[in-house]
């Protein structure tokens, strides 16, 4: 019998799900609305039905397991999920919930984790990681600001399931409020709202997106100075994480990580300013499988043993 390898990607606007055979060719693939307004509830049996949508798309029974991959963790002491931004699943059991729903066994995981898992296995960090010890980090910049870690092809989770968390250490001794309780976190200053605001206080109220921010950095000057601060806060901030975890390949999703300035010489001196090392010696890379990511990265979760 074949082996295959299910994955849902739990979102806060759609929920993705596909099918993955030993080769790691899409079988299937399907989204439906998450419908999160509805309630925790509600969610729990729109996976429900996804899965079984599947199953029938593929005319086969219910998978014994399947990983799934969610904005958020799964606290360790509480089993509760903290830090979701499909706020009804704080506070929740919701790997329990979802077993029970189910009624097979769930892999749950950060949609960090599982960005980071499916581009160091099946995306752009493919060639890097084919070494048996080979260590990726995957970056979130994006609404939020998040990281992955990827070790023998394995997702690292660490003692308390917080590794890769890099968004919320202090960038800024007194800057901007987070959510998270502390002040001047990483994710206040580089994520894309964080940008935006960033640029609207200093253009005294007028707003832009990101992208046109980025587009317009050579003539406006506003726009120059916050790809700047971009890149000087990226620099500092992920010069932390190499200098601890000295990753093969560094590896950056999400909105913000369309900014092309990020790929510039210019942005990798900023990192080499607060290295350990003379010299940036890894690829600082784009991701390849785009919002298939997660859902690949969630089913990947079933493929090998991770912790």
């Amino acid at each position: 019998m074949r082996k295959h390898y299910w994955g849902i990607d739990l979102g806060g606007t759609k929920i993705e799900g596909c099918v993955l055979d030993e080769n790691m060719r899409s079988l299937v693939r399907l989204r439906i609305p998450t419908e999160a307004r509805e309630g925790y509830g509600h969610i729990l049996s729109r996976v429900d039905n996804l899965l079984r949508m599947m199953a029938d798309e593929l005319r086969c029974e219910l998978p014994s397991h399947i990983g799934i991959g969610t904005p958020g963790r799964l606290d360790r002491r509480s089993s509760l999920l903290r830090n979701s931004n499909t706020g009804c699943l704080n506070g929740r059991p919701l790997l329990c919930d979802l077993e029970e729903t189910l009624q097979i066994k769930v892999r749950l995981d950060n949609d960090a984790n599982c960005f980071a898992l499916a581009e160091s296995l099946l995306g752009t960090g493919r060639t890097v990681m084919q070494r048996e010890d080979a260590v990726a980090f995957g970056v979130i910049l994006g609404t939020g600001v998040g990281g992955g870690i990827v070790c023998n092809g394995r997702v690292h989770v660490g003692a308390h399931g917080i590794a890769g968390e890099w968004g919320h250490n202090r960038l800024f001794e007194n800057g901007e409020a987070c959510y998270c309780g502390r002040k001047g976190c990483v994710e206040t200053v580089l994520s894309g709202p964080a940008l935006e605001r960033y640029y609207a206080r200093r253009s005294g109220g007028v707003r832009k997106s990101l992208q046109e921010i980025a587009q317009s950095e050579e003539s406006d000057p506003l726009a120059g100075e916050t790809i700047w601060r971009l890149l000087s806060g990226f620099g500092r901030g992920i010069a932390g994480v190499i200098n601890i975890l000295d990753p093969d390949i560094l590896i950056i999703g999400g909105g913000v990580g369309n900014v092309e300035a990020l790929y510039s010489p210019a942005a990798r001196k900023e990192i080499e300013k607060h290295l350990f090392n003379e010299s940036l010696d890894i690829t600082v890379v784009r991701p390849e499988l785009g919002d298939s990511a997660g859902v690949f990265g969630a089913a990947l979760l079933t493929a090998r043993k991770q912790r």
